[in-house]
């Protein structure tokens, strides 16, 4: 500390007693809290490898659990089973990329992406929960390619997905399609025809944790999907866009940014 104390002495002009006696107390006193917060990022950090460890080994039960219900003969228990593990993985992999997002600048690679693929796949994951419900898609061509990273993508189309097919009466449709807005930007349009949202709880369904008016009737809601698929499109330079009412269903919009605009957030 005395050498942090000296360089700040030499670099000030000759004071009055008083002065040096404020100025060396406030120079403890910032040295102190500079102790402090890399004592904290060190902890943090430590705190985030733990996390992330403990993530990877729940992983590899979840995996063989999904494995071992493919041999399950009752299939309306296997559906069951199935629902409950796609709860449980969809839980896990929230906590998975809410641990990575602080670092998401050195965990994403831009490049162009075929959307198809993505949302198909997607689709695929959650299939026992639509069977169980009765929902389908009407999906369209998707033919478009967009520039951004493949998988926090999918982590984003995730997280409004299994809102949809959550939220969505049994025996309905999710529509997706894609169009171009007047600059030429890729929109990727996910409406569903659930119970909506309500006017008071639309400015605030990014918040950590809020689940609003409906989350409060449903257990099953955590208000952490959205907030984290909104935090990681806005690294990814991606605008979300929502228009719902109770009753109506919602319509989320995600707009790719342009090449220019990548250029901006990248600083390439």
């Amino acid at each position: 500390m005395e050498n942090y104390l000296d360089e700040i002495h030499k670099s000030r002009l000759a004071l009055l007693p008083f002065q040096e006696v404020y100025f060396r107390k406030m120079g403890a006193i910032f040295y102190e809290k500079k102790v402090e917060l890399n004592q904290a990022k060190v902890q943090l950090q430590e705190y985030s490898d733990e996390l992330l460890a403990w993530v990877h080994e729940v992983k590899a039960p979840l995996t063989a659990i999904n494995l071992m219900l493919e041999h399950v003969e009752d299939l309306e228990l296997r559906r069951k089973l199935e629902n409950e593990w796609l709860r449980l993985h969809l839980l896990v992999d929230q906590q998975l990329h809410q641990t990575r997002l602080h670092s998401i600048e050195k965990d994403n690679y831009l490049t162009e992406v075929e959307l198809k693929p993505i949302i198909y796949k997607e689709i695929r994951a959650m299939q026992a929960w639509c069977i169980e419900k009765g929902i389908g898609f009407d999906v369209d061509n998707l033919t478009e390619t967009v520039l951004t990273d493949s998988k926090w993508l999918a982590f984003i189309v995730r997280q409004i997905l299994s809102n949809a097919i959550k939220y969505s009466p049994a025996d309905s449709e999710i529509i997706i399609w894609t169009e171009a807005d007047a600059t030429e930007a890729i929109l990727l349009h996910i409406k569903d025809t659930g119970i909506g949202i309500a006017s008071e709880d639309l400015p605030r369904i990014f918040q950590k944790s809020y689940t609003g008016i409906i989350g409060r009737e449903s257990t099953q809601s955590t208000g952490m999907g959205l907030y984290l698929a909104y935090n990681v499109a806005q690294k990814l330079g991606i605008r979300i866009h929502v228009q719902s009412k109770i009753g109506e269903g919602s319509l989320f919009t995600l707009r790719f940014p342009l090449q220019n605009e990548y250029a901006k957030l990248t600083g390439r």
